[in-house]
């Protein structure tokens, strides 16, 4: 039986379930669909699979990120509005020592000032903003070639 494929954690956080619905001239039309069917295309010719996960509760997320600690081969996470706020996700990320890429569909830098601080970027591999669902490719590349030590 061959070795099963190393595995890439998604994590989505609050909100993220009405990506296409919610207040598309800043977040686009695409769904959150349409970011998991990119990010799975992407993972498959990495040979990678990958496990994609929502929650608007902060509590499930880290659950979740603790799941993944010695399985996954890596976590992307994009924290949404638990960007500026949540400590406990920094912890949670830097506790179970995976390589985290931050991805966040608009750009952070050009909204609310209060948005452009992000706890997550001060641990993260690499962060993508501002590319809309396609940002979840480039995340999985980046955490690919970071994983293969090509990257950072």
């Amino acid at each position: 039986m061959p070795d099963p494929r190393p595995s890439i954690l998604v994590v989505n956080g609050p909100n993220l379930n009405l990506l296409g619905l919610r207040e598309p001239r800043i977040y686009g039309h695409d769904t959150l669909a349409d970011a998991e069917r990119i990010a799975r295309d992407a993972a498959d010719a990495a040979g990678y699979d990958l496990d994609f996960f929502q929650s608007n509760w902060e509590g499930a997320i880290i659950d979740r990120l603790h799941e993944a600690r010695g399985v996954a081969s890596g976590v992307i996470v994009n924290p949404a509005g638990l960007t500026s706020v949540s400590i406990a996700l920094l912890d949670t990320l830097l506790a179970v020592e995976l390589p985290v890429v931050e991805v966040h569909v608009s750009n952070i830098h050009r909204r609310e000032e209060f948005r452009h601080f992000s706890f997550v970027s001060t641990m993260a591999t690499a962060v993508i903003m501002g590319a809309g669902v396609t940002g979840y490719r480039f995340a999985v590349e980046a955490l690919v070639g970071h994983i293969a030590g090509r990257e950072g």
